[in-house]
């Protein structure tokens, strides 16, 4: 992308937060942005999650890590999580693309460059039931540990109104400004592969050590809004309690600033993201977390 694609219209321009946004965002650890985009690029995402689900690429990984989030029809009713879907689908890429996104989260992180971290689109079927549905407390910062950054952040982008019943987003206010204690080497894992009960003490644990109270905030997000969250904010959602599925895609972002760094389990063995099997190897040696391939700029 060349410098032009990183200009916005003055129309665009007063949908950035605000300065009192971004003071709040500081504050709490999340941030509900104006309507960024409109209904016909959310229906456009509708119509290329259909086509996804029927089947359709416009690229495939050409290998798929270990750690892969990849729903296939065989999974039923469970939750379904497809990361790299910024890579597989042109017209999903194409709006997530939309350089009022990458703006929003600069000014939120208060970065210079915003770049793609990872993309994964979910369902939540509309089964109240289905113990999938039900995400527990964790924060993304944990999975992302190979990462240099403290200033990444995620943008979800619900494909309707997104409400409570839906089982939306919910926030652990001021959660990210807590010092963490507990966890060990598990908090490496994905929330997926870990117990909830696990981790719902070590939330309350969390809290207790910093004095916290634990005030949980549901995030109604309205159709083209999107909620961007800090990435050591606690978050999760409950079960799909409505007649229709819950469709999202969290696009998870870095800033420009951001790298690889080796990390290591206290048995040595080292940590690995998906990406490190994908992306090129960076000048100075390691996964290039800069490869526009995986991890394009979406605002510089």
């Amino acid at each position: 992308m060349s410098t032009t694609d990183f200009v916005l219209s003055r129309a665009e321009s007063d949908l950035l937060p605000s300065a009192a946004d971004v003071q709040s965002y500081a504050e709490h650890g999340w941030y509900l942005s104006k309507k960024l985009l409109t209904d016909d690029e959310v229906d456009d995402l509708v119509a290329a999650s259909d086509r996804f689900y029927a089947g359709h690429r416009d690229r495939t990984l050409p290998a798929h890590p270990a750690n892969l989030a990849y729903w296939t029809p065989a999974d039923g009713h469970a939750m379904r999580h497809n990361d790299y879907i910024h890579y597989e689908s042109d017209v999903i890429a194409r709006i997530l693309r939309k350089p009022i996104i990458g703006a929003t989260a600069a000014r939120l992180a208060q970065a210079d460059e915003i770049r793609v971290f990872q993309s994964t689109m979910i369902l939540k079927a509309p089964v109240a039931t289905e113990p999938t549905n039900v995400v527990p407390w964790h924060f993304d910062k944990h999975y992302w540990q190979t990462c240099t950054s403290d200033r990444m952040l995620t943008a979800f982008i619900p494909f309707t109104d997104c409400t409570e019943e839906m089982g939306t987003i919910t926030m652990v206010d001021g959660s990210h400004r807590w010092r963490e204690i507990g966890g060990g080497d598990s908090t490496t894992r994905h929330f997926a592969n870990r117990d909830n009960g696990e981790l719902e003490a070590l939330l309350e644990d969390n809290a207790a050590h910093n004095q916290a109270t634990v005030r949980k905030i549901p995030v109604t997000i309205p159709k083209g809004h999107i909620s961007f969250h800090h990435c050591r904010t606690y978050h999760g959602s409950g079960p799909n309690r409505s007649d229709q599925p819950r469709r999202a895609i969290s696009l998870h972002l870095q800033d420009g600033a951001n790298q690889y760094r080796p990390y290591r389990r206290s048995d040595g063995t080292v940590v690995e993201y998906n990406h490190d099997n994908l992306v090129r190897t960076a000048p100075q040696g390691g996964p290039d977390y800069a490869d526009p391939e995986y991890c394009p700029v979406l605002w510089s």
